[in-house]
């Protein structure tokens, strides 16, 4: 079975605006130098998940970058920036699944936010999904703005 590999990838950036912050946070994923088009929760079937670094390259420079993505960006002192996806695989063999995204002020606000998003919409679908795997980032904001990214990549396509 020719399978699909889904990248998560996450990253962390500090800088004098947030959005520089999320700029920094994306070249700390490897996804900064991409247009990223946004998806939904769906994990298609036959898809492997990994967590690792994205990889650009060269060729790669402004393509479309299809993701999943969870970003939280902030800027007030001794506050945390926190984001994650989850995700569960049907047990049935097909490698189909979901992918739910959530960013809150800490790990554990994520982790939570992930649990009852999937056990609900697992409760929504007829298949049997297996349990809840989950990658977060996170970064405290102690002078600069900060931000933590945290991306499903499906592909890469130029333009």
């Amino acid at each position: 079975m020719l399978k699909r590999h889904i990248v998560v990838t996450k990253g962390i950036g500090k800088a004098n605006t947030e959005l520089s912050a999320f700029d920094k946070a994306l070249i700390d994923a490897g996804i900064a130098d991409h247009n990223l088009i946004h998806l939904s929760s769906i994990i298609p079937p036959k898809s492997e998940i990994r967590k690792e670094k994205y990889e650009l390259k060269a060729e790669e420079f402004g393509n479309k970058l299809y993701v999943v993505i969870a970003e939280m960006r902030e800027s007030r002192v001794s506050k945390k920036a926190c984001a994650g996806l989850g995700w569960v695989l049907s047990e049935d063999g097909s490698q189909k699944g979901l992918f739910v995204e959530h960013e809150g002020e800490s790990e554990e606000e994520v982790q939570g936010l992930i649990e009852k998003s999937l056990s609900e919409m697992k409760k929504n679908r007829a298949d049997n999904f297996g349990p809840v795997q989950s990658e977060i980032a996170s970064i405290l904001c102690e002078s600069s703005p900060v931000c933590a990214v945290v991306a499903a990549v499906y592909k890469s396509e130029a333009w």
